[in-house]
């Protein structure tokens, strides 16, 4: 794969103990002790009513991250195409449907069904947002969150247009959870550009490698890291957190690791 290059303009984030990415940054920067709390979700914005009462944690935890990555970029959420990466979607719908199928009334409810599926986050974004822009959504395991961010670049690049990612992962009930230890519902959104605007704040260069991932250095984020795939995400996050240059590596597909170079935009 040949080197791609685009700027990141804006970034949401809300997980345990990290409410935004204003709190967050400063965390992350190693500028105040990480405290491990519940993720607390603003209310819902932009959805009407009916919808808004419907909707479970992934899509508010999605509609959280990115509508606050389109204010930090100052970007018309009409405009913005989408990448929407996400390793187990709606568990508690699933852990729901799963525990009615196993019961001897087998009725499920339309709207716990139509929210169960992979790319339901993305169809509230659109009634939302009012964007007839392109949206992919896509799952590739514990690499979900590398895999998303490919996929936003290419398409950014592709399209010469800005590309929005929003990764998130929620928690499943017992017994589920045994199978799939998510300890929390976390979310990440990248608004990346090809064109270098006045909303810019880094450039990333991103290239595979066969390097071993970065760890982070304070021993909470190393465990939320390993614990949570979107978490993935935390080195990078931390080396954007600090406003300065470097490179981070993240996993992605068994040795294949995802090199992502991050130079300060004046």
């Amino acid at each position: 794969m040949s080197e791609l290059k685009l700027y990141l303009d804006g970034v949401g984030l809300f997980g345990p103990g990290l409410s935004g990415w204003e709190q967050a940054k400063v965390v992350l920067a190693g500028r105040q002790p990480y405290v491990a709390a519940i993720t607390a979700l603003p209310a819902v914005e932009k959805l009407p009513p009916a919808e808004r009462r419907r909707v479970g944690i992934p899509v508010k935890l999605a509609m959280a991250i990115g509508l606050e990555a389109a204010r930090h970029a100052g970007a018309d959420l009409a405009s913005l195409a989408t990448v929407f990466s996400s390793t187990e979607a709606d568990c508690d719908n699933i852990h729901a449907i799963l525990e009615a199928l196993a019961s001897s009334d087998r009725a499920l409810s339309p709207t716990r069904f139509h929210n169960a599926v992979h790319n339901a986050p993305s169809g509230y974004w659109g009634i939302a947002t009012g964007s007839m822009q392109p949206s992919t959504s896509l799952n590739a395991y514990d690499a979900t969150f590398a895999a998303g961010l490919l996929e936003a670049a290419v398409q950014g690049i592709s399209n010469g247009q800005a590309c929005m990612l929003l990764a998130y992962d929620t928690a499943f009930p017992e017994p589920m959870h045994s199978l799939r230890p998510i300890p929390a519902a976390m979310g990440v959104a990248l608004v990346l550009n090809p064109c270098r605007t006045a909303a810019a704040r880094a450039l990333l260069k991103l290239t595979l490698s066969d390097a071993d991932a970065t760890p982070m250095p304070q021993d909470e984020l190393e465990r939320l890291r390993q614990c949570i795939p979107v978490a993935r995400s935390l080195p990078l996050l931390a080396l954007l957190a600090q406003a300065g240059s470097g490179s981070v590596v993240l996993e992605y597909l068994g040795s294949l690791r995802l090199r992502v170079e991050v130079r300060s935009v004046d």
